[in-house]
């Protein structure tokens, strides 16, 4: 309830007198509803959530607070219906609005204004339930992980190793794999978004693992990379993954309530400036986790929120050399007044397999 009612306080203050939520993430966030279609209409007398039969059962099981639609017709008639009803000159919406929504508001003489990203505002501060998920969700990713990891060595493709840590994942109870897990090792561990091949691992490559768990609607996200003894350079690639372990640790540690995430981004970055590879890491250095596995806070040079006790985010810096490989090392931290709280906690010092 203290959510609708800073969401209607937030509205007044702007001049909006209702809003449609239409990202089923933020539906889930204020209801509880666990389904795929689904939007609310909210005022500041009136709270509506419309879905379609699939989902009438389990409406009335999971919405409280909330009159509940059963759409008859199409969505935007029904819905323009009740905000003509309860009096609503001036509509907010978000951005998964569709545009053929966006016309017919305007045909019907709605005023609309875009209140894109109010709620995932809010959602960036974390209860102690939320947190609670989150953290049972970085527990079934780190069991799963523990399963596969005697299975990295020579031999063994990257699409194997990718196809047993998702079944680690589903039978550890993630009932959603957010992305795609990476596996990615030699000359393709320098992609960092590389997709797993039928590549084999080998000697002296770095093997990179991206992967998230899930609990509760909640989810988690992590990395870790290994070398494979032997094979050529290998006193650089340890110089290159203690470089961004280095960058890592000073990262978790700058974090602090009232630091600007952009700071924490500089944290990392000057590191890996100072060793010589700053045109090797081009990403952020991290970002929030919760109902989706990239929201708010952004923490990355671009990033100009403060950050506050309760937002969960990852810490993330990469060095990528091409021909060469890439190293990723991403920890989730849980940020308080006095520091953080590292939330994984998978080994994460150079190991040699």
């Amino acid at each position: 309830m203290r959510h609708i009612i800073a969401i209607t306080e937030s509205l007044a203050s702007r001049g909006i007198s209702g809003m449609l939520v239409s990202t089923i993430r933020n539906v889930r966030y204020l209801t509880g509803f666990t389904g795929s279609s689904a939007c609310l209409l909210i005022t500041n007398k009136e709270r509506i959530f419309f879905t379609d039969s699939r989902y009438e059962e389990q409406s009335k099981r999971e919405v409280r607070g909330f009159d509940i639609v059963i759409e008859r017709e199409e969505r935007p008639k029904q819905i323009l219906e009740k905000a003509k009803s309860a009096g609503i000159r001036t509509l907010g919406f978000e951005s998964t609005v569709s545009y053929a929504f966006y016309k017919s508001l305007l045909r019907k003489g709605f005023r609309v204004k875009s209140v894109t990203n109010l709620i995932e505002e809010m959602r960036r501060i974390k209860s102690r339930l939320e947190i609670k998920m989150i953290s049972k969700a970085v527990e079934r990713a780190e069991k799963a992980f523990l399963e596969v990891k005697p299975y990295i060595k020579p031999g063994f493709s990257e699409r194997h190793l990718a196809l047993r840590l998702e079944a680690g994942l589903k039978s550890q109870g993630c009932a959603v794999i957010p992305f795609d897990i990476i596996v990615a090792s030699g000359k393709n561990s320098a992609m960092p978004h590389a997709r797993p091949t039928d590549n084999r691992i080998k000697q002296g490559d770095f093997i990179m693992f991206d992967w998230a768990g899930e609990a509760g609607g909640y989810f988690s996200d992590m990395t870790r990379t290994f070398l494979l003894k032997g094979g050529k350079d290998l006193s650089r690639k340890i110089d290159i993954y203690n470089t961004v372990l280095s960058a890592n640790q000073r990262a978790i540690t700058s974090v602090r309530e009232g630091i600007i995430a952009r700071t924490v981004d500089k944290t990392a970055r000057d590191v890996i400036k100072k060793a010589g590879y700053g045109d090797y890491f081009g990403h952020g250095t991290g970002h929030g986790v919760g109902l989706d596995v990239h929201e708010l806070p952004r923490i990355s040079r671009f990033g100009r929120e403060t950050i506050r006790p309760g937002m969960v985010f990852t810490i993330e810096p990469g060095i990528y050399l091409p021909g060469i490989g890439g190293v990723r090392i991403e920890d989730m931290v849980h940020a308080e007044k006095q520091g953080c709280t590292t939330l994984t906690s998978l080994p994460k010092g150079l190991e040699t397999l």
